[in-house]
């Protein structure tokens, strides 16, 4: 079955209208009257088409700007912490691997002092308080787009490009003064604090090993006392107890 003509009857009209031209005796003025009429429906139903499309396109572009909101709402909720807004851990590993990459990188880890006591003296709501108050004193300390990451219950990473040791640990110095000065607020009655760890790495250094080197330091603070800094290449070196000597009245088994 053949298509349709849409335009069958304007067809039409036209036709008359050029034998009318060609026939010196034809009613030209019927057949003008004819190709008004179909003119003006042509106009009206293109006039209809446009508002129609316009409204479309409006629709279509309000349509892409509601995607791109939700889409930008899902990476920020699949990259961000959901109580404090710093970056998650698999964000926080994300950025410090591609630090890595480009240049040497600073990771400064840092844990609140006693975060269990806070919360059986105070209650969760008081706890939840605290780490978001860590969050907002660390973006108020560091620039703008520095790497912030709550990367466990009360722990935090920062990722800091430098090639200077010296300043990764002025930057940990700053760390853990700005929160020992932080005003927390009702009902908390106490200085919090945080204990810091910092390790400096070259360039192609791996995530795996930067943190566990960081670790390493902040445990270190927490041991000597918390409310400090310790830098992994600055601590001493384990002691390596001598092998035992065997002993021959030992019968072996």
């Amino acid at each position: 079955m053949a298509d349709a003509d849409l335009f069958a009857l304007e067809s039409a009209a036209l036709a008359n209208a050029r034998a009318a031209y060609d026939d010196p005796h034809a009613d030209t003025r019927a057949a003008l009257a004819g190709l008004i009429v179909h003119y003006e429906r042509l106009m009206r139903e293109s006039r209809r088409l446009i508002r129609r499309s316009d409204r479309a396109e409006l629709d279509m572009n309000q349509m892409n700007r509601q995607l791109y909101e939700l889409a930008q709402q899902l990476e920020y909720r699949a990259t961000h912490d959901p109580l404090s807004g710093a970056l998650n851990r698999a964000a926080v590993i994300d950025k410090a691997s591609a630090c890595l990459l480009t240049g040497d990188m600073a990771l400064i880890v840092l844990d609140i002092d006693h975060f269990k006591w806070i919360n059986d003296d105070f209650g969760h709501p008081a706890g939840d308080t605290v780490i978001k108050t860590v969050v907002a004193c660390l973006k108020a300390l560091l620039p703008p787009g520095t790497a912030i990451g709550r990367v466990g219950g009360e722990e935090f990473s920062v990722v800091w490009p430098t090639s200077s040791l010296d300043e990764a640990r002025d930057v940990g110095l700053r760390i853990c003064e700005a929160i020992a000065d932080q005003v927390f607020g009702a009902p908390i009655d106490r200085q919090i604090t945080a204990s810091v760890g910092v390790s400096w790495n070259s360039l192609g250094t791996s995530f795996e090993l930067a943190y566990s080197r960081a670790d390493e330091a902040l445990y270190a603070a927490k041991r000597g006392g918390r409310n400090c800094v310790k830098v992994y290449s600055q601590l001493p070196l384990p002691v390596t107890p001598p092998p035992a000597s065997a002993d021959v009245s030992t019968p072996c088994h």
